[in-house]
């Protein structure tokens, strides 16, 4: 086992050839996790967004053992009413194709410096056409099938997990957690068949966005599909749905009206989620109001791959090249995921935030990560 700590995160890092395969899985339905930990480590790190899955030497401190003394405590939820994990939102249409121009991208926000959210800069998008929702379980189950194909999260035989959703029977065996954000545990056997462990499935969860797949594997399915991952412009472009540097994608108010608009963390993180959202983990894509695009799940859900690597720098200086459909720098160590989590919450990372990024390594897999797709 070999530990790094980068620019964008700590994680701890396995190479292929270490991995182990998978353990068989049950075929329970998804239901909502059993435990929730009271968790007792100091926590200081922005914990909610994707750890990496980063190649590299580095020091000790980028891993935390789990030894069962300093296992946290767990304690049974009780789930409100409105927590329904296994519905159907409505069926959104597959891609909508939007006329582009110019918009306002960026966001004045400073509170996370090292996002390089501004500055506020007039940008240029082509038309386009982009799904309305993130690709779905049921969707990357298709071109598995087709294909055969083999997630990384697979090859190197684990995935990151939220400590919430796993078994008491895997509980015992994971021995790894993210230092800093020890809500994050290294689970063997994790892969987008079984997103919170070897004993999970995603039955019931058909139509919920596909997790556990590395920026990688959604190249893959791109190049299967005929499609392509957004640019990080055409990603906010669409995200905004029409609005002018509104701090969320259908306004300025987190709940109007009361109303929850988005799959975010409810509570106080991270050790007890309310779920007065109606989900605790994902949700069915479509669960909550469009934008005025009509794309839904810009914000929450699960983060979404870009094509871009990550710069906190390539896009403030003002050329063409940064102005007129901007596909970020030529290179770089980290790819640019947007629109936040299940597991964003104003205490943390409020990167549900339209004008919001951060980035992860091409080879990461989370349960927080997936993507959505642009025609070519």
């Amino acid at each position: 086992m070999r530990t790094t700590r980068t620019g964008r995160g700590t994680a701890f890092v396995r190479t292929a050839t270490d991995s182990n395969p998978p353990t068989a899985r049950s075929s329970h339905a998804y239901i909502t996790p059993d435990k929730i930990c009271a968790m007792t480590s100091v926590l200081r790190a922005e914990g909610c967004c994707a750890p990496n899955r980063a190649v590299g030497n580095g020091g000790p401190d980028a891993a935390n053992q789990l030894g069962a003394g300093s296992r946290p405590e767990t304690t049974a939820p009780e789930l409100p009413p409105t927590a329904t994990n296994g519905s159907a939102g409505p069926s959104p249409d597959p891609f909508l194709h939007l006329p582009g121009g110019v918009f306002r991208m960026g966001t004045a926000d400073t509170r996370f410096a090292d996002d390089a959210e501004g500055p506020v800069r007039e940008v240029t998008v082509d038309p386009f056409a982009i799904s309305s929702a993130p690709v779905t379980n049921t969707l990357w189950g298709q071109f598995v099938s087709a294909t055969g194909y083999v997630t990384e999260a697979e090859r190197f035989g684990w995935s990151f997990v939220f400590h919430h959703f796993v078994s008491d029977a895997v509980r015992s065996t994971v021995r790894q957690a993210v230092k800093g954000s020890e809500w994050w545990w290294q689970v063997n056997g994790t892969n987008w068949r079984n997103p919170d462990g070897p004993d999970s499935a995603i039955d019931g969860r058909e139509e919920h966005p596909v997790t556990h797949v590395s920026w990688n594997d959604a190249v893959a399915y791109c190049e299967w599909a005929g499609v392509r991952l957004p640019t990080e412009a055409e990603w906010e472009y669409a995200a905004r749905g029409g609005l002018d540097q509104s701090a969320y994608a259908w306004g300025d108010v987190l709940e109007p009206d009361g109303q929850h608009m988005c799959n975010i963390w409810q509570g106080r993180f991270p050790e007890v989620n309310s779920c007065a959202d109606g989900y605790h983990g994902t949700s069915p894509v479509g669960s909550y109001p469009a934008n005025g695009f009509g794309l839904y799940d810009v914000a929450g859900n699960v983060w979404e791959w870009c094509a871009d690597w990550w710069s906190a720098t390539f896009h403030r200086n003002e050329r063409r090249a940064t102005r007129h459909n901007p596909r970020g720098p030529r290179r770089g160590d980290a790819k640019v995921i947007r629109g936040g989590s299940y597991l964003c919450h104003e205490s943390y990372c409020n990167r549900y935030r339209v004008g919001a990024r951060t980035a992860s390594t091409p080879d990461s897999s989370t349960g927080n990560m997936g993507f959505r797709v642009v025609k070519l």
